[in-house]
């Protein structure tokens, strides 16, 4: 099967990412939210970013706008019934993802293939809220989607071999690099990234270094391009506390248990970037 038609659930910052990759691919994209204003605030968003790739003669005018053309914008889920691919992407909470692939499983047609963004829960507990197990799948895209290679492909217990090709192929077409895990735990990126990120935040609870020091080193001694402290305040201190949680509690190992330090931090609304503070003022 040719995927032509891509729905995306969710414009926030990951939706539309993954709404502007697909359209400048050629796909025919319609990006669902509930609210009209969330879906203009995603257009401006775009229309944004494709200007800046532009400029960067990445992409010229015309493209630009073609891909553009081939966004739909609606508050309707009923609009993704024909689409080939649907891709979640809303906040990581699984019962909200679980409703979503229900109605999903009721409003696409039989050969519709559901893939999750989620970067952390389990492929097979979403695609247990289906009748189509073997057509759910996780496509884990990087922040920010435009200019990040990679999408990690995260087949479930019953995904078939089929459906991952499918969607590597169509991630191939985004431009991207699609690498295939199997379902476990945080899959490959954040099993091994967010445990690095705890121990940074424990090394500063504990008064080893200062952040500045820690991110210092980490970036020249071992050629990370952002320090782990800094890294943490873009990803979100919620979001790492969350994986840490989901890591904790699938493994059941204390080298996942979250720093009390990172705990602190998110009960007093320290949240990184997103609320200006966190490891580092912004």
């Amino acid at each position: 099967m040719a995927i032509q038609h891509i729905g995306v659930i969710g414009a926030g910052q990951m939706g539309n990412g993954i709404a502007q990759v697909a359209a400048c691919a050629g796909f025919q994209v319609t990006l669902v939210d509930i609210k009209q204003a969330f879906l203009d605030k995603a257009k401006e968003n775009i229309q944004t970013s494709l200007e800046k790739l532009v400029s960067k003669e990445r992409l010229s005018q015309t493209e630009s706008q073609n891909a553009l053309s081939r966004i739909n914008f609606h508050t309707s889920m009923q609009e993704v019934s024909e689409a080939d691919l649907v891709i979640e992407a809303v906040p990581e909470i699984l019962d909200l993802k679980n409703s979503i692939f229900s109605k999903l499983d009721g409003i696409c047609k039989d050969s519709t293939i559901l893939a999750s963004n989620t970067s952390s829960i389990s492929i097979d507990k979403i695609a247990n809220s289906t009748k189509r197990p073997e057509s759910v799948i996780g496509m884990h895209f990087m922040n920010p989607v435009p200019l990040m290679k990679l999408v990690e492909i995260i087949n479930g217990t019953n995904t078939s071999t089929q459906v991952n090709d499918i969607v590597v192929d169509a991630a191939t077409k985004m431009g991207k690099i699609a690498l295939s895990c199997n379902d476990s735990p945080g899959f490959v990126s954040n099993r091994i990234l967010c445990p690095m990120l705890n121990e940074a935040i424990l090394t500063l609870e504990e008064g080893v270094a200062e952040p500045e020091a820690i991110d210092g080193i980490m970036k020249l001694g071992m050629n990370h391009p952002i320090g782990p402290l800094a890294l943490a305040d873009l990803i979100g201190l919620d979001t790492l506390l969350h994986i840490l949680e989901v890591l904790h509690d699938g493994f059941g190992e204390d080298k996942y248990r979250p720093a009390s330090l990172l705990i602190q931090m998110v009960e007093d609304g320290h949240l990184g970037r997103k609320t200006g503070k966190g490891f580092y003022d912004y």
